[in-house]
């Protein structure tokens, strides 16, 4: 045992006459470490995007639901009464009125048209 410990520490498992398998199954280890860690650090950039991206993804969602927000703030009848009176233009005090077409009215109304 002690022989064997000798030979490891002067690495003569390395020279012997059977080295070559030695050197293989060395170089074959090697090889897998590196593949091991080229993975690795593969994964930890596609982990380090996925971080960047879900954030990027947060600050997008809060504006679009702040830009919703000042939309609808926008749309409201108050909103836009309030720039119509800058502009000099009021709301009708008349309520609107609906306008019912007889069929043969319109078709005579329709004929005139295209006369």
């Amino acid at each position: 045992m002690k022989n064997g410990v000798y030979n490891i520490l002067k690495a003569r498992f390395l020279i012997d006459d059977d080295a070559m398998k030695n050197w293989r199954f060395i170089v074959f280890l090697i090889l897998l470490a590196i593949i091991m860690i080229a993975n690795t650090q593969q994964f930890e950039q596609k982990v380090f995007r996925i971080a960047k991206l879900s954030t990027e993804v947060k600050e997008l969602r809060s504006e679009f639901v702040d830009r919703r927000s000042q939309l609808m703030k926008l749309k409201m009848e108050s909103t836009v009464s309030e720039k119509m009176v800058e502009k000099e233009i009021f709301p009708s005090t008349v309520p609107p009125i609906k306008i019912k077409v007889k069929k043969e009215e319109e078709k005579t109304f329709l004929k005139k048209i295209w006369q």
